[in-house]
């Protein structure tokens, strides 16, 4: 019997034949924690005694999820961690440098066949670009920080096959928002998640990861593709690590396969509060906003600030809504100023925030008021994720979120094809 793609990296990684079921112990090629989970993995390695980490450069840190700073708890947090980085001699990405799921990628830490392990649930984005990542509780981050190594539990896999040209107006957020509404938010715990199709090849490296970023969201534990030609440029051009693509075998079992045609999908919109409660943008045009935001590790990249702008440029957001825009790193954000997106940003009524997760995990950076509705490009819309349990949160792309901040309600992007990519 054939392989799928996770059985054959966690194969390689455990020096031995696994399969579906199979628990092994896997070396780890690289492993991380943000500021909301450093802290733990902190104080866990301190207790297990150890004098070094397994490897210093296979390890980093990131501020990004209250950056900077909003109060002095979160404060002693960010200096604990600087302090820790500092005392072990092991990477750190402070401040404004950005999400660490664009970041990790971006800066070259991880690679095709690459096995990563990090203290955050979207770490599943790297399986856009063929690399097993997935992520884990502090305490067992803490463990890999100290031998390199970690358990797991061979996942099943789910064959999505994603086929047809997408409309204009329609971007991977609305494909994978499409395809949460089918399988549900808990469609596909712990499987491993393979996305084909002539959709995803024809789709930006930037457009895979937002698709892989939200396998979390259906209960995926990664959200694999395979390597193309695109992926292997991508990688090359942020990496100096050779890479070691991973394709699943013509015989692998999967335990179910799904396919969507989505030549006819519409842009799609995550209504409150859960992310498989989805509608079709056009039916949600009553709903008013009191704010929108572009960003995150889901579509805080260059191509979504570009949809966005190209929405904006020359207009005006519409009266009594605070639009936040987040670039997802200081490259894209330099970049983006380049490009001249920053100006039609702040030109149109925009607020550009530091390169992190921004509004997103509601620490810090447009906290919702009770009663308030936002829509955003986020990967979450629980009750509380924005900082307030009585306010609502929608999701959609950045097409569709550009466009109901010029009218003030939720809005199909589509009035404006003359703007659409």
């Amino acid at each position: 019997m054939g392989k799928t793609i996770a059985e054959k990296i966690l194969s390689n990684h455990a020096g031995r034949d696994l399969k579906a079921g199979d628990i092994a112990i896997c070396d780890v090629d690289f492993c991380f924690g943000q500021d909301g989970t450093s802290s733990i993995i902190i104080d866990s390695f301190r207790k297990l005694g150890v004098k070094r980490a397994f490897d210093k450069s296979k390890f980093y840190m990131i501020i990004d999820h209250s950056s900077p700073s909003p109060n002095m708890g979160v404060s002693a947090i960010h200096k604990k961690m600087r302090d820790f980085a500092k005392e072990f001699e092991v990477g750190m990405y402070d401040i404004g440098c950005g999400v660490c799921h664009q970041l990790i990628p971006q800066k070259g830490h991880v690679t095709c066949g690459d096995l990563v392990l990090g203290a955050d649930s979207h770490t599943c984005t790297y399986g856009a670009i063929n690399v097993f990542s997935t992520g884990v509780g502090s305490t067992d981050l803490a463990i890999t920080l100290a031998s390199g190594k970690n358990w797991f539990k061979v996942p099943e896999t789910m064959r999505v096959a994603v086929t047809g040209k997408l409309p204009k107006g329609v971007y991977s957020k609305d494909v994978i928002l499409h395809i949460a509404k089918d399988i549900g938010s808990n469609g596909a715990t712990y499987r491993s998640v393979e996305f084909y199709g002539d959709t995803i090849s024809d789709m930006s490296v930037d457009a895979r990861l937002t698709i892989s970023n939200m396998a979390v969201e259906i209960g995926a534990k990664v959200g694999l593709m395979e390597a193309d030609e695109k992926t292997l440029k991508w990688v090359i051009e942020h990496s100096r690590k050779e890479p070691r693509p991973v394709k699943a075998d013509p015989d692998a079992r999967y335990v179910a396969v799904k396919r969507y045609d989505v030549s006819k999908l519409v842009p799609q919109v995550a209504k409150p509060h859960a992310v498989d409660n989805v509608a079709d943008a056009e039916s949600l045009t009553g709903v008013k906003i009191d704010q929108a935001f572009v960003g995150t590790c889901t579509n805080g990249r260059l191509e979504d600030l570009e949809i966005a702008a190209k929405i904006l440029k020359g207009r005006t957001i519409s009266p009594g809504v605070k639009f936040i825009v987040a670039p997802a790193s200081t490259e894209i954000f330099l970049a983006a100023s380049r490009k001249g997106m920053i100006d039609i940003f702040v030109k149109s009524g925009c607020m550009v925030v530091a390169p992190g997760c921004g509004p997103c995990v509601g620490t810090h950076n447009g906290v919702l008021a009770d009663g308030e509705v936002a829509i955003s490009t986020a990967n979450r819309n629980f009750k509380g994720r924005m900082g307030n349990p009585n306010s609502f949160i929608y999701l959609a792309s950045p097409a569709t979120v550009a466009a109901s901040a010029l009218e003030g309600r939720i809005t199909d992007p589509r009035q404006f094809k003359t703007r659409l990519s």
